[in-house]
């Protein structure tokens, strides 16, 4: 089949029928259908996000990062910088997680900073990923704790 024999599609680009391609998942996959399973989970974990900023009055967003300081994904105003967040939340981590060894304590659970302007928590989800909320001055915090961590234990499975 050349070029010009190709099939139209409802988008309006020919496509040719030929070997199936694999998907990172490695399910195999007719031309045109490569569907990324990365990106339905990273749906679900935003959608998490944007559900914890609007069922807890005084949140201003969220970040998922990694214990290494690198950004998943965000649901933040444009006036911050997700990845700073993602950073800080890290930093954190790891200030929270060598306290708790040195202390002998269970592992890091979450940490709260508060400044004047308002709340910085951070939360560990699993091993190996970070929840990251930013909560204004008049955030009550205990309503934010019972929140987010039920959030936490629907995002864990979402997250690689």
């Amino acid at each position: 089949m050349t070029f010009f024999e190709a099939e139209t599609h409802a988008d309006g680009l020919p496509r040719r029928e030929g070997r199936p391609e694999q998907n990172r998942a490695g399910a195999t996959q007719p031309f045109g259908t490569n569907v990324d399973p990365m990106a339905a989970a990273l749906a679900a974990v935003r959608t998490e996000l944007v559900d914890l900023r609007l069922r807890v009055p005084g949140v201003r967003g969220a970040a998922i990062g990694g214990v290494d300081g690198l950004l998943v994904t965000h649901d933040l105003p444009p006036v911050i910088e997700p990845h700073d967040l993602a950073a800080l939340a890290a930093t954190t981590f790891g200030l929270g997680r060598q306290s708790a060894l040195v202390l002998g304590q269970s592992p890091f659970r979450d940490a709260t900073l508060r400044s004047e302007g308002g709340y910085f928590t951070v939360y560990a989800v699993g091993d190996r990923a970070l929840l990251a909320v930013l909560g204004d001055d008049g955030i009550n915090v205990a309503r934010l704790h019972l929140e987010a961590r039920p959030a936490v234990a629907r995002l864990a499975p979402l997250l690689p």
